[in-house]
């Protein structure tokens, strides 16, 4: 049996659901459809249940092509079952890396123990795919309880060695660069917000006009926050789709720039008449989808067609990426940059604490000693 990955929508409510289905039959995988339906429930993002579930069909078509009962696959089935996927060439032919490797495996871990947790598979069996950790970062405000018994968690017992990056950034040049190549206010405002002020992808295409409050002063809005500054607001109902990661809401300030740059926007907005009755700040202007919310695919090839026009490479997280690394590099106070980029734990926000190679050469040629020289 051989599974593939297949949208279904909702003729009612619209909504999607990822599904695997029998390449033959056509028919779902019943126990990967409830895995599915849970992931939705349990307020997964879209781009989390779209690459949870190729991920759990790769693991039950490669069971399937082998014999094996994936409801008894122990450590030992899950051991080789990463082995054959450290050792399969992506589409670029290159091996994959460690991180893509433990994706699969997360993805797969996590369906087994929700099987476990219906009954499909044996609880004990599931168990023995996590091992107790120590806790080494929590989140603020976390309790350890008496005794700090709180401080151990499940750790998946598997895991492919990792080689920790900086994340990409891109330089002061090139931010200037890549808002100065935007054909259009929407899309300079949409920059704007990531690259100064840190926000999610997800979390820029949920935002409402009710959700800019630009104003010095904002208390007759029923709000107490002084100067220009918007609100992330978690939505479960966006129409395109678009979540605010963790369900937590969140106040960024903005600069003037992106005030006046949102004024642009609106000017521009007005001359679309489809969108006169759209709430969304984020709305295409063209074409057949006019006056409607931008989605993620949309933003994605837009920043990545800017991008094309500069001659580098551009997405939508590396602005987020290069806010919080501009953030840490000018003195920001890290408990500042986690609440700025809403990290629930510090261990999330440590990843921009890194050295770039020139800090390390310039530390190195600092202290080196006379002799050397």
């Amino acid at each position: 049996m051989t599974l593939r990955t297949e949208k279904a929508i909702s003729p009612s409510s619209g909504e999607v659901t990822w599904l695997l289905v029998d390449e033959e039959t056509y028919r779902p995988h019943p126990e990967a459809r409830e895995f599915a339906l849970y992931l939705r429930g349990a307020g997964r993002s879209p781009q989390t249940q779209r690459a949870y579930i190729p991920r759990v069909g790769r693991f039950l078509t490669w069971c399937a092509e082998r014999g094996i009962d994936w409801k008894t696959a122990g450590l030992g089935v899950m051991s080789r079952f990463k082995f054959h996927v450290e050792q399969m060439p992506t589409r670029r032919g290159q091996l994959p890396s460690g991180k893509t490797v433990n994706a699969t495996l997360t993805a797969v871990c996590e369906f087994l123990r929700f099987c476990a947790s219906q009954g499909y598979v044996d609880h004990e069996l599931a168990a023995r795919l996590s091992e107790p950790r120590f806790l080494t970062h929590t989140p603020t405000g976390f309790d350890p309880g008496e005794g700090g018994q709180h401080l151990m968690v499940k750790a998946r017992v598997l895991k492919a060695p990792e080689i920790v990056l900086a994340p990409a950034t891109l330089s002061e040049p090139q931010v200037s660069e890549i808002l100065d190549a935007a054909h259009t206010a929407r899309d300079r405002l949409l920059l704007t917000v990531l690259v100064a002020g840190g926000l999610r992808i997800g979390e820029a295409l949920g935002l409402r006009r009710e959700d800019m409050h630009l104003l010095p002063d904002s208390t007759h809005l029923g709000c107490r926050t002084r100067g220009a500054h918007l609100h992330i607001r978690p939505r479960q109902d966006n129409e395109n789709g678009a979540r605010a990661k963790a369900g937590r809401h969140r106040m960024v300030p903005l600069a003037q720039e992106a005030v006046h740059r949102y004024r642009e926007h609106l000017a521009e907005r007005e001359r679309v008449l489809e969108a006169t009755h759209c709430d969304y700040v984020f709305v295409n202007l063209t074409r057949g989808h006019a006056g409607r919310p931008m989605t993620y695919s949309n933003a994605k090839q837009v920043i990545e067609r800017i991008g094309k026009r500069c001659g580098f490479r551009a997405r939508p997280h590396m602005m987020r990426h290069t806010a919080a690394t501009q953030w840490v590099r000018s003195g920001i106070a890290p408990d500042v940059v986690q609440t700025l980029l809403g990290h629930a734990s510090s261990a999330s926000t440590a990843v921009y604490l890194h050295a770039r190679d020139e800090d390390l050469r310039a530390a190195v040629d600092r202290v080196a000693p006379e002799a050397v020289r």
